[in-house]
């Protein structure tokens, strides 16, 4: 399986995306999960772009589900609670569920920001040149995976630190003391830093919420 570039497709290759008869006949009325590259950041933008086209250009019975797979977050908060987010599980990715024909595959290619199906690389039939991306549908136990994962996995703290980095303290009874990240611990909301303390580094443990990294 392979990433599609986003060269835009000619006619010709559009064409070229038609299925054999025989797989088809297979395909024909049977709804299948679809991944979807898309620009960087344009999850959300490109979603509603599609829902919008499906009811425009008359696909609602083959385009029938769209969803961005996301994960409960904590964002920590200077002197406060974490704050409740959420985290895209793929990022640069949508999941599409859809019956695959022709007209449904152009109304998604032709979605601004869409850049390819995730498939495998055909080559073209006749001249040079690259060819085609073929759509390929998720296997069950991949979708069931991806979707099990965000629907269960419990809010953790995401924080941009790593060992390394230096730290100012904000709070607590080290307030204003620096020092420099030696672990980080998300499922504990914590990490240790070596404070400088009578001279000496001295490992302390934390709250992310009780520091701030240093630029």
């Amino acid at each position: 399986m392979v990433f599609a570039s986003d060269e835009s497709d000619n006619l010709e290759s559009v064409k070229d995306t038609q299925f054999d008869d025989a797989e088809s006949t297979v395909l024909q009325g049977t709804a299948r999960w679809y991944a979807v590259q898309v620009a960087s950041g344009c999850e959300n933008r490109v979603k509603i772009n599609l829902e919008q086209r499906i009811g425009t250009l008359d696909v609602a019975n083959r385009i029938l589900q769209i969803e961005i797979p996301q994960t409960p977050i904590l964002k920590p908060q200077k002197a406060s609670k974490p704050k409740e987010a959420s985290e895209k599980v793929f990022p640069g990715y949508v999941l599409i569920r859809m019956i695959m024909d022709d007209e449904a595959w152009q109304v998604i290619k032709n979605t601004p920001n869409v850049i390819n199906f995730v498939g495998a690389e055909q080559k073209r039939r006749y001249g040079r040149g690259r060819g085609h991306v073929k759509p390929m549908p998720l296997g069950a136990s991949e979708v069931e995976r991806i979707f099990k994962r965000a629907q269960e996995q419990k809010p953790v703290v995401k924080i941009d630190m790593a060992a390394g980095d230096k730290i100012v303290v904000l709070s607590g009874p080290f307030k204003e003391f620096e020092g420099e990240v030696i672990e980080v611990s998300p499922e504990r909301s914590k990490l240790k830093a070596l404070l400088s303390i009578f001279g000496r580094d001295t490992p302390v443990e934390l709250e992310f919420n009780q520091v701030q990294k240093q630029s």
